[in-house]
């Protein structure tokens, strides 16, 4: 007889948190009737439940549902039942929904995780050779540090060469990356949001041309738990969502793409409409810190591998525009590159610095690069093991502090740095 937790593939997983909802994610085995119950932790009794949905092999085995029963500020425990049976974890299952703290109180404390390329080892499919993964207990190490969300910076996967070109492929690999043990128990009790980058795009390096980019997007849609996609309605995965009093712009950095080596016209990372939303949106923001995810690096001067330097028109642009428009706190968070660092651009004492972390890579073979060509690098924060940061803001309203920090697989702090925001302002308006 086949067991309850027989039935589950991988998850559950907690996706995006607003005050008055949150999304559940889990994966079945086979075609299941699958539903959530959920309570206060404060008020175990009283319980709801999301509605039913069964999963389908062309979906994945995937169900994505709404716990729309929540209040803010409360903290919830949660069960998943698969065809009528509760699945039983050794590990906690909760979530949360964000606080109203707005006319209220100053903004809570937001502590928050960042990473980017995770690499899974399946022998069989794999180049012969050394394991390209490996320190899979990171995610345990994540998991400790208890942060309330999880975004993740792209490559979250690796899809193969036999993945590359079937719906059937895309539905594997993602179902084989999401399955690994050591990553169930983050899974579970954090809030997770993404972006992507080449490697669970398509092929190494691909971009608009790829001949599968929209399935591409409906299986990074049916595997992740943002809140919104495509907030330009052009295709891909644009969008946005808040934490506290922060907020953050997930941009895709592929859909649009022009190739690398393509320079036989306009050249494109994100494309014009992208930018213009983005400008736009940053503009109507009034959060005292605005982070960018992007796939790539953004702020180093070396043109090469595929960071923003490559389409330097673009990059160019984007900070006229940024500075045209007197955007205040902008942080840039990247990954892609297997080794971490902060890179600070200011170009004159008229503005504030441009801060961008790169922070790479969670699994993946590690690089101890030493950006030789990046002249805004911070040298005492280039990382070549295998890392994870913990982002923290904290402090009252009109003076929040970003506190940076980046760990090692064991969980040991690797360095430290604070920015303030009022140091993000124009000087006009700073203190």
């Amino acid at each position: 007889m086949m067991l309850a937790q027989d039935l589950v593939q991988s998850g559950p997983m907690v996706g995006y948190s607003s005050m008055k909802e949150a999304l559940l994610w889990v994966q079945t085995t086979k075609a299941a009737e699958v539903h959530f119950e959920y309570f206060d932790k404060e008020n175990p009794k009283k319980r709801f439940k999301t509605e039913k949905y069964t999963t389908e092999k062309n979906l994945g085995y995937v169900a994505k549902l709404v716990a729309d029963e929540i209040q803010p500020g409360k903290k919830y425990m949660y069960e998943v039942f698969v065809n009528g049976r509760r699945i039983k974890r050794d590990y906690p299952m909760e979530f949360q929904a964000q606080t109203l703290w707005q006319w209220r109180t100053d903004p809570p404390e937001v502590n928050f995780a960042v990473g980017s390329c995770n690499y899974v080892n399946e022998k069989e499919v794999d180049r012969p050779g050394r394991p390209y993964g490996s320190e899979y207990e990171i995610f345990t190490s994540i998991h400790k540090k208890d942060p309330d969300f999880m975004l993740w910076l792209g490559d979250n996967t690796y899809l193969r060469e036999v993945d590359w070109d079937s719906r059937k492929g895309f539905l594997h690999r993602y179902t084989h990356t999401r399955s690994l043990p050591e990553l169930q128990p983050l899974l579970a009790s954090t809030h997770h949001y993404a972006i992507w980058d080449d490697h669970d795009f398509g092929p190494n390096n691909s971009n608009g041309s790829y001949a599968m980019k929209d399935t591409a997007s409906e299986i990074f849609k049916l595997f992740w738990g943002n809140p919104n996609y495509d907030v330009i309605k052009k295709g891909g995965i644009t969008g946005h969502f808040q934490w506290a009093d922060l907020e953050f712009f997930l941009l895709d950095n592929r859909y649009y793409r022009t190739a690398n080596n393509n320079y036989t016209g306009e050249r494109q990372m994100l494309g014009k409409e992208q930018i213009d939303w983005l400008i736009n949106a940053l503009a109507s923001s009034r959060s005292p810190f605005k982070f960018i995810a992007i796939g790539g690096q953004f702020i180093s001067s070396e043109a090469m591998y595929e960071n923003h330097a490559l389409f330097q028109k673009e990059r160019n642009y984007i900070i006229q525009k940024i500075r045209e428009a007197r955007i205040e706190g902008v942080i840039f968070l990247d990954g892609d590159r297997h080794h971490t660092g902060l890179s600070k651009m200011q170009e004159s004492d008229r503005v504030y610095p441009l801060y961008d972390l790169t922070c790479s890579s969670l699994t993946a073979g590690a690089h101890k690069n030493k950006e030789e060509l990046n002249v805004y690098k911070l040298q005492e924060t280039l990382v070549g093991v295998h890392n994870f940061g913990i982002l923290n803001v904290s402090g009252p309203r009109k003076d929040r502090v970003l506190t940076m920090k980046i760990f090692d697989k064991d969980g040991k702090e690797l360095w430290t740095k604070a920015i303030k925001a009022q140091d993000l302002r124009y000087r006009s308006r700073r203190r």
